[in-house]
């Protein structure tokens, strides 16, 4: 059973040991006169994300309040970094922001707090606990990060910090066959183009699901995002972390060997996750491309999900009679394939396709016409006198 203090990340309604976090009374005013705190939904570090209820628009929201004793340079740039990035994406992907600022109901202690979408539903985290998943939802779920991440590479966005804490899944059937993942938590993602604070060049982010480059330090492109992703649907799999353990030889494991991928897997994921947890950043898939394959494993995980699901009707389950179906007449097969085989048996250039090909259709032409002008007439068989 999980802990009542979890990640700040999380903004899911869905709390697996069945009880809510009190709000302390230092909470219990509305922010800044609008929001009005329900439950407490989430832990971390630097801040305490609720459920609140917006009294404007008549609806629940996600409020992340900051700790007042997050106010040294480095948080207060991580606050910041969060909003103005949250502020400048929009995408089914991601989660959207709808407010931020600073309350100041309680003159003697600001809070910066900022409101985005309550995600009716569970995090990945949560999911995997309670039992496997299936191919398919594994590959819808990758697909919505994939589209997720392309859009904020082609932003110059580099997340640093996918794992599934940070992946939602919005339930919006009533049979969850279709759960749609949203990734959150920005708060040490880097943007191409702004300044860099003195501690962007240390590594940043958890510990199992960084990547190689992440792990040394380095310059992060878009190939770090596919990386942590790859280790995702992994876990996925196998419901285990690929590099346990703390946070040192967790991170140090993946500079000396790849996380290991089970034999029984389907050969078109096996490719796939170890392309995506290739060490090297230029072996990795680019993300657009990884969309792509995305997309295709769904639409052959969803025709197998059917062919399994689909009756099949007495009548088609009893196995036909053998029976030829338009077998040609007149030996007119076998004189097909005799031109077939000298297309392709003479010593000399071989015959081009094209040219068997109109030999084939002036055969079949010729079936046709015989076949509209109707049966010949047997020649053995007695025919009428003519009367005189």
């Amino acid at each position: 059973m999980r802990g009542t203090h979890r990640d700040t990340s999380r903004l899911s309604t869905h709390e697996s040991d069945g009880h809510r976090v009190s709000v302390d009374d230092s909470a219990a005013a509305p922010v800044r006169g609008r929001y009005h705190l329900l439950s407490a939904i989430g832990r971390g570090g630097l801040g305490t994300v609720y459920r609140a209820r917006d009294e404007s628009l008549g609806r629940d929201v996600a409020v992340k309040i900051f700790d007042a004793n997050a106010t040294d340079e480095v948080d207060v740039q991580v606050q910041e970094n969060e909003v103005n990035l949250l502020a400048a994406l929009s995408h089914h992907s991601l989660v959207t922001l709808f407010d931020a600022g600073v309350d100041r109901t309680d003159p003697g202690r600001p809070r910066i707090f900022f409101v985005m979408d309550l995600v009716e539903g569970s995090d990945l985290k949560a999911r995997l606990e309670q039992g496997a998943l299936s191919t398919r939802q594994i590959a819808q779920i990758g697909y919505d990060l994939a589209e997720g991440i392309e859009y904020l590479h082609h932003r110059g966005v580099v997340h640093r910090d996918i794992k599934p804490a940070n992946i939602l899944l919005a339930d919006y059937s009533d049979d969850g066959t279709r759960e749609r993942a949203k990734l959150t938590d920005f708060g040490v993602a880097l943007v191409r183009g702004h300044e860099r604070t003195a501690d962007e060049n240390v590594t940043t982010g958890t510990a199992a699901y960084l990547s190689p480059e992440q792990a040394r330090g380095e310059t992060l492109g878009s190939s770090s995002d596919v990386y942590s992703l790859g280790l995702v649907l992994l876990e996925c799999f196998t419901g285990e972390t690929a590099f346990p353990g703390s946070a040192i030889p967790a991170a140090l494991a993946r500079l000396t060997h790849d996380p290991a991928i089970p034999e029984d897997l389907d050969p078109r994921w096996k490719s796939l996750l170890s392309a995506m947890t290739a060490r090297q950043p230029a072996d990795r898939p680019l993300i657009n491309d990884l969309v792509l394959a995305l997309h295709q494993t769904i639409v052959a995980e969803t025709g197998r999900h059917r062919e399994a699901d689909a009756p099949i009707p007495e009548e088609e389950s009893r196995a036909p009679e053998a029976e030829l179906v338009d077998v040609p007449p007149d030996g007119a097969l076998d004189r097909i394939t005799a031109m077939a085989a000298l297309a392709f048996s003479t010593d000399e250039e071989v015959a081009p396709l094209q040219d068997l090909a109109a030999l084939v259709m002036s055969e079949l032409e010729l079936r046709l016409e015989n076949r509209r002008a109707g049966p010949d007439p047997d020649p053995s068989a007695p025919t009428d006198s003519p009367t005189s």
